[in-house]
């Protein structure tokens, strides 16, 4: 007690002198603190590179671009599962009170990652490498198109790629070594979706290299190439794809046609594989950010479903229709007027000019645009057949434009009444906004430049279909009821991929739920609802965030009055880059209470 009470003596006599060297070491504290957060952040993104080169090349950092080690060997996993576990505990070490604000929330984003990564290694993920949609052998043939992120500008950037490929060989084989043990154990892809895959797989397996789509690469040389250069890559190419590649596909085209579909089972959902009822729990959680379980996501679903059909009966009268909605959809899918291109290109064309319609309305709801390039493109041919509309994100440095990649796989059954939404959700200001600010961000860290939260991403590019009237679209009703129909598509899948995976729908049922509630064609909703069973939990979250902005809106728009700036509302949704729904909303708030 003494000693306190002369220590509190001591400082109100030399208060003003003490002041200034108390508030010095404090600050050098403060920065030695900040130094090393950020230095455990850069050691963090720069390691999570070299353990995944591939995502590396993604970013436009090419440092790696001749690795890819192989996921599903033993080795591989124990270093990603050392890997989160030292930086979760690393993160131990700072205590919040001696962080920013912006390094609090950078270390829960971190902590968030090392966990569900963690978490995830419970469940034998490793027995499904392989799907129609969202597997590794996709992402190789993007890659092998040489339009893709992997470079073919030099020599060394052609036997980078060859080097590469020998990684992705490898990983081949153990995908066949993993199904069959994934079979012994009970774990195996529905047969609907194995049906998918063969194809996939056999269009890799025509031995006529110049239709082969590895062989792309040393069909179009950059100038400059010498004629010796030329022969011998063009040999090297020729010699990997006719006595590897071929071969390698052909024996998994042979295993997954025979003795895996075979043993592909007849339901649909998850929870009918050893632990799926968990994992579904984990899925939901990854990809929507939140807590909520599969009973009230499934309720919330079905109440959406039921607000859009109102809206959409209302469209329905605007424009005439005298039938029942379910007709009215029938009418939408098959009215020729909306189906009016012959040539793909038409297709691109047409995203193009919605672009150019909206641009004079862009900066009325965004002062921040981002400066990396963005194209519209058509899907690769060898996927277009199960392929979504999706977005490939630029390079970081902004070299490699954001594309849009939309398929045509026949130009006139191709329906125009979404395209509208469709652009605003994929392209601006939906992903390449979202995306492309995060990456040009200089006050993110590196790791969150790259980060993707569904719930926040898919949330972020679903609202912003719900802008296309202040950007001057939808002056079409069919293109507002494309827009509408879209979100009811989202809606949709929170009772879906629900029933899917947690109520024991089968997917002919999924299926007839969604025919009897939207307008998509009867190929394309079984697309999506395949999707769904390829990766149960990811469909949820585009409505769950959607949701939570919109409300986070209105929240702000409600307190603020005059002074709620629409500018200002998105740039404080985007500047902080993906991150769990809980943290946006907190970041929301006190920007609310900041701006009273």
């Amino acid at each position: 007690m003494i000693k306190k009470m002369l220590a509190m003596a001591c400082l109100a006599i030399v208060f003003t002198a003490c002041k200034k060297e108390v508030t010095t070491n404090n600050t050098a504290d403060e920065v030695n603190i900040s130094a090393r957060f950020n230095e455990m952040l850069d050691n963090y993104y720069e390691e999570g590179l070299q353990l995944n080169p591939v995502q590396a090349t993604f970013t436009g950092d090419n440092r790696f671009n001749d690795q890819f080690p192989n996921p599903l060997a033993d080795e591989t996993v124990a270093k990603v599962k050392g890997y989160y576990t030292k930086y979760k505990q690393e993160l131990e070490q700072f205590d919040d009170a001696t962080l920013s604000d912006s390094e609090k929330m950078t270390k829960a984003i971190l902590k968030w990652e090392c966990d569900m990564n963690l978490e995830g290694f419970r469940f034998k993920q490793d027995y499904f490498p392989i799907d129609q949609m969202w597997s590794i052998n996709l992402v190789a043939g993007q890659l092998a198109s040489g339009a893709s992120a992997q470079p073919f500008k030099t020599v060394e950037d052609y036997n980078n790629w060859l080097k590469r490929l020998e990684g992705y060989l490898a990983w081949m084989v153990s995908a066949e070594e993993k199904m069959k043990e994934g079979m012994q154990q009970g774990y195996v892809l529905p047969k609907s979706l194995i049906l998918k895959v063969i194809p996939q797989l056999e269009a890799l397996t025509v031995e006529d290299l110049d239709k082969h789509l590895f062989y792309n690469p040393v069909k179009s040389f950059p100038e400059g190439f010498s004629e010796e250069d030329k022969k011998q890559l063009t040999d090297a190419y020729g010699k990997m794809v006719s006595e590897k590649i071929i071969p390698a596909y052909k024996s998994l085209h042979t295993f997954m046609s025979t003795e895996y579909l075979k043993a592909g089972r007849e339901s649909s959902g998850i929870s009918d594989v050893p632990n799926g009822a968990d994992f579904y729990n984990y899925q939901i959680k990854l990809y929507t950010t939140t807590n909520m379980t599969a009973d009230q996501i499934h309720e919330l679903g079905l109440a959406e479903v039921a607000r859009i059909s109102s809206e959409m009966e209302t469209i329905k009268e605007q424009v005439g229709y005298k039938g029942d909605l379910k007709s009215f959809f029938d009418h939408v899918r098959n009215k020729k007027e909306l189906m009016p291109f012959t040539e793909p290109q038409q297709v691109i064309d047409n995203f193009n000019a919605i672009h150019d319609r909206m641009k004079p309305q862009i900066e009325k709801l965004f002062d921040v645009k981002p400066k990396t390039p963005f194209e519209v493109r058509r899907t690769e041919a060898f996927r277009e057949k199960s392929a979504s509309a999706e977005y490939n994100p630029g390079s970081l440095d902004g070299t490699r434009p954001g594309i849009f990649y939309t398929p045509i796989p026949d130009v006139t059954k191709y329906n125009t009444y979404s395209d509208e939404s469709l652009f605003l959700h994929e392209a601006i200001p939906g992903h390449h906004y979202q995306i492309s600010l995060t990456q040009e961000s200089t006050e993110l860290p590196k790791f969150r430049k790259t980060l993707w939260y569904s719930g926040y991403g898919e949330g972020w590019a679903l609202y912003s279909e719900s802008l296309g009237k202040e950007l001057g679209l939808y002056t079409d009703p069919y293109q507002y009821f494309g827009m509408l129909g879209a979100e009811m598509h989202r809606a949709i899948r929170l009772v879906v991929d629900t029933g899917l995976h947690a109520k024991g729908w089968t997917r002919e049922q999924a299926i007839q739920y969604s025919l009897d509630n939207e307008a998509e064609s009867e190929a394309g909703i079984t697309s999506e609802i395949e999707r769904y069973m390829a990766n149960p939990g990811q469909a949820l979250s585009y409505k769950i965030g959607q949701l939570k902005i919109r409300e986070l809106r209105a929240k702000a728009e409600a307190a603020l009055g005059d002074k709620f700036d629409i500018r200002q509302f998105h740039n404080e949704v985007l500047e902080t880059g993906c991150v769990p729904l809980a943290l946006l909303e907190d970041k929301i708030n006190n920007w609310i209470a900041a701006s009273k």
